[in-house]
């Protein structure tokens, strides 16, 4: 006798499995659909596409002359730039032992075989030691010759054999003309050997150094100059160096197309000074003056003679310096207004006016005394 059983109802687990089985059914039937539709827009389908090779590439044209001056003159002249590192010592806060501490950096250039290296003043300013990056890496500490703070000029020495030096060629900044291409080589942020190009944008600018005191003669250029290019050199389109740059225009801090260069033919002339004294023999008058600030109070015209040096060459030609009257009045002596026919109205006028002079100059000074003009000539003789 058969027996037949009604089926059991459904339990709980059962209906759940019965309902996961039909999603993934579904799931796996718009899977398929979407595979089949739109296969060609999923990556890594089987049907890629013809094969592709990569683009062939163009034959290489001859470079133009300028690209060809351009490359010549930086593969010259890049082995003559230095990377200069300016390090303070200083006492480490834990352990009190003397570390040293970058605390700038800028460009330099080879002057001879002799191992001098021309920078900028205030690229070594405040230095403890000095470190000079030549081509290849190699690292050479450096000592300071001499400075000229009022031109921003500093002469240092490493020792490397002559083979190792590479003396940069020297040009002259006379006969300079704006709109003449120059090209600039330097370390601007620490990257080494950076190459700008421009043009000179103007000639016979004038700038302040460090100490306050005009800088004349000056070349604008708006090839690119920023931070730790100072010191590099700004060269012609023969390679040849006309300047050192040294400072920017820039609200920000950063490259604004106006750039200064120290012009090569007072470095060619102040060097070899730093070189064999450490510091500039200046030519001078024989006299001590009274600051512009005083004067300008005293509604007075020229530069106020304070002291006249005995037996110096103002002395020997009469000049008088101030005089204390009854009362403790001062009476004026002398007051400069003008050398060879140049009008001097500052004592910074008076100054660069003879640091175009040296020792030995004869010039043609004008005074006033008591309201009196008269001109006196004078030998200059060197002053401290």
């Amino acid at each position: 006798m058969e027996i037949v059983r009604e089926p059991a109802p459904p339990t709980q687990r059962s209906r759940l499995a019965i309902l996961l089985a039909l999603v993934l059914l579904v799931a796996g039937l718009a899977g398929l659909f979407f595979s089949k539709n739109h296969g060609e827009e999923s990556i890594g389908s089987r049907d890629a596409g013809p094969e592709v090779q990569p683009r062939r590439v163009s034959a290489l044209p001859a470079l133009g002359l300028d690209e060809r001056a351009t490359i010549e003159v930086f593969e010259k002249a890049s082995p003559s730039v230095a990377f200069i590192v300016n390090s303070a010592i200083r006492r480490d806060f834990f352990s009190l032992n003397p570390i040293e501490v970058p605390q700038g950096s800028g460009s330099g250039v080879v002057w001879d075989e002799s191992g001098h290296i021309i920078t900028n003043f205030h690229v070594v300013y405040g230095a403890d030691a000095i470190l000079v990056v030549l081509g290849e890496n190699r690292e050479y500490e450096a000592r300071v010759v001499g400075v000229a703070p009022d031109q921003d000029i500093a002469v240092l020495r490493i020792r490397a054999s002559g083979d190792k030096l590479v003396p940069i060629s020297i040009g002259s900044s006379r006969d300079l003309k704006v709109g003449q291409k120059v090209l600039a080589i330097g370390n601007p942020f620490g990257l080494d050997h950076t190459l700008t190009t421009g043009i000179v944008s103007a000639i016979g600018r004038t700038i302040k150094s460090m100490t306050g005191r005009t800088i004349e003669g000056v070349i604008q250029t708006d090839a690119a100059i920023n931070p730790g290019n100072s010191g590099g050199p700004l060269l012609d389109s023969a390679g040849r160096l006309i300047g050192i740059n040294t400072q920017i225009v820039s609200p920000s801090g950063g490259f604004a197309g106006i750039g200064f260069a120290v012009p090569v033919d007072m470095i060619n002339r102040i060097v070899p000074q730093l070189i064999r004294h450490g510091k500039v023999i200046r030519a001078g008058v024989g006299v001590s003056v009274i600051p512009d600030t005083t004067t300008a109070r005293w509604d007075v015209h020229g530069v106020v003679i304070r002291q006249v040096e005995p037996g110096g060459p103002a002395d020997l030609a009469g000049l008088k310096g101030l005089r204390s009257g009854g009362g403790g009045r001062i009476s004026l002596g002398d007051v400069v207004t003008a050398i060879d026919g140049e009008a001097v109205r500052t004592v910074d006028g008076l100054l660069t006016i003879l640091d175009r002079h040296k020792v030995g100059d004869v010039v043609m000074v004008e005074v006033v005394r008591e309201g009196r003009s008269r001109q006196v000539t004078l030998t200059l003789q060197e002053i401290e």
